[in-house]
């Protein structure tokens, strides 16, 4: 019953910033980087945050540090959404807002200076990663619920590390996001607050899962976007482009922009593939070693990216 009380107090927020969105003008105007071609509402990832406060409310002494962190990139996440503000600031926010997670974590406790430093990078780097992958309709929503449903599988029956109902918030955030974007004409658009919030979120479900289960096996629930994001980054730096400018060279841009395949059919492809690797990853947990397997599934990942060069060669013949 809780979670239909959620459910309804979600999507009336959702609805309730959809007026506020459309008064003063926060929209989403395409670009040479975008794969859509119409002006649309951005910002309505902001369901996440509003999923953090509806837990906060009823559980304030725990993890009141998450919700802090949280709170911190979804409000610089927006603004930079409203107006554009410098990445500087962003980067700040961002080392900030981890901080209080790692605290949240006792990390510093925990793991050694250099390991600190390395979670550092794997967080920011993870935590822009989710938001460069948000680029077509459905793609944050589903690839969440495919993650988050993996994390919920793995509390249940493999390790308890976190309570139930803090997995079961952003799925169901999820799940009212996707009402207004999983069309074929969005409603809204998850915008840097929708990814970037995520994002820390189900990072700190993962560092939560890989501490109580001392094993690093658990990043590979971030494995589909992680192999394209690093790859993608490897080919722009082949062709010698500036990183920080705007792009389309994800594989997703490639078949949705050049081979006009409906967004939800890649999105829904994305989520399957990390749904299939999420199940691999849960059945080799203490049967096989952590390394070997996330170098078995890596493996694959890259040679089916791979497959965009073949595509866009394809296209160069064709002009």
């Amino acid at each position: 019953m809780i979670y239909l009380i959620v459910f309804a107090l979600l999507l009336i927020m959702e609805l309730v910033f959809f007026k506020i969105a459309d008064k003063y003008n926060i929209i989403d105007k395409p670009n040479h980087r975008s794969s859509h071609t119409e002006i649309t509402l951005r910002g309505g990832g902001i369901i996440y945050w509003f999923a953090a406060l509806l837990y906060f409310v009823q559980n304030v002494q725990d993890n009141y540090l998450f919700f802090i962190g949280i709170t911190i990139v979804s409000v610089i996440s927006f603004w930079d959404d409203i107006q554009s503000l410098s990445s500087k600031i962003r980067f700040f926010s961002h080392l900030v807002a981890i901080s209080f997670l790692f605290w949240n974590l006792d990390l510093y406790a925990i793991v050694p200076i250099y390991g600190i430093l390395l979670a550092y990078f794997f967080f920011v780097g993870s935590i822009n990663a989710y938001n460069f992958m948000d680029g077509i309709n459905g793609i944050t929503g589903l690839q969440s619920i495919s993650i988050l449903s993996a994390l919920w599988f793995v509390n249940n029956y493999v390790i308890t590390y976190a309570a139930d109902e803090f997995i079961l918030y952003p799925i169901i955030a999820s799940v009212v996001f996707l009402i207004f974007n999983f069309r074929k004409k969005a409603k809204c658009f998850a915008g840097d607050i929708g990814s970037i919030a995520v994002a820390f979120w189900i990072l700190f479900l993962i560092s939560n899962l890989m501490i109580a289960s001392q094993s690093i096996l658990w990043i590979m629930l971030l494995a589909v976007y992680g192999a394209e994001t690093g790859l993608t980054i490897l080919h722009r730096i082949y062709l010698k482009e500036k990183l920080s400018e705007a792009h389309r060279w994800h594989f997703y841009q490639i078949l949705c922009n050049e081979y006009k395949i409906d967004h939800r059919i890649v999105s829904l492809g994305y989520a399957l593939l990390q749904a299939i690797v999420s199940i691999l990853v849960i059945w080799s947990y203490q049967k096989i070693s952590d390394w070997l397997i996330i170098l078995i599934l890596f493996t694959p990942l890259f040679l089916l990216y791979s497959i965009k060069f073949y595509l866009l060669d394809k296209l160069e013949n064709q002009i």
